[in-house]
């Protein structure tokens, strides 16, 4: 008897577990696009007493993160050809960069910076803006080209196989010399590349 009662109970309070999670599983959704940080740590490489003297220097992009659930990447409802668009989702993406950089053959000063993207067919450009509210997130504004800093130029090429997140990676280079790299952007099968040297 007391046998069956303690497997009663343990039948029943399975039961309600299983609700429970049941109930809580069908409450949660995934969100349509993440939230992505790419960080790049630059540091002192001539000495053992350089690296000790200073903190490695940042570049960060910071980006929401969409992604293509049976879309196409090339429209007008998600990246349309020839209007300016706001690289990634939700908030807008933050690139900010300790030292001074050039990158795609442009001067970047060190500072914080909005990120955007203008495809077109004969080239695609990344548009950089000052950001100054120093801000966690930042809202996406309507764009407005008097408050470009800079474009830079990006070398497009297709990828065989569609990406299906939107990836944006900044990638170091191990050759001797400045510290340098490429800066890669990759969604679908659109491929982009800049070249980056701190200057």
């Amino acid at each position: 008897m007391f046998r069956f009662a303690s497997i009663a109970v343990v039948a029943l309070t399975s039961c309600a577990l299983s609700t429970t999670m049941q109930a809580q599983a069908g409450a949660r959704r995934a969100a349509p696009s993440t939230r992505a940080i790419t960080e790049m740590s630059l540091t002192f490489a001539d000495t053992a007493a350089q690296r000790a003297a200073g903190k490695p220097a940042i570049v960060r992009i910071d980006y929401g993160q969409p992604h293509l659930r049976g879309r196409m990447l090339l429209t007008d409802s998600l990246v349309p050809m020839g209007k300016v668009w706001r690289l990634g989702a939700n908030a807008a993406t933050l690139f900010t960069t300790d030292v001074d950089l050039t990158l795609g053959g442009k001067a970047v000063a060190k500072g914080r910076y909005v990120a955007q993207l203008l495809p077109e067919r004969s080239g695609w450009t990344l548009i950089l803006q000052q950001e100054t509210t120093g801000a966690a997130q930042v809202n996406v504004a309507a764009y407005d080209a008097a408050k470009d800093y800079a474009r830079i130029p990006l070398t497009a090429t297709t990828l065989s196989t569609a990406q299906e997140s939107l990836a944006i990676t900044l990638v170091p280079s191990t050759a001797p010399g400045a510290q340098k790299g490429e800066l890669v952007i990759a969604w679908g099968t659109v491929h982009l590349k800049a070249d980056w040297v701190v200057r």
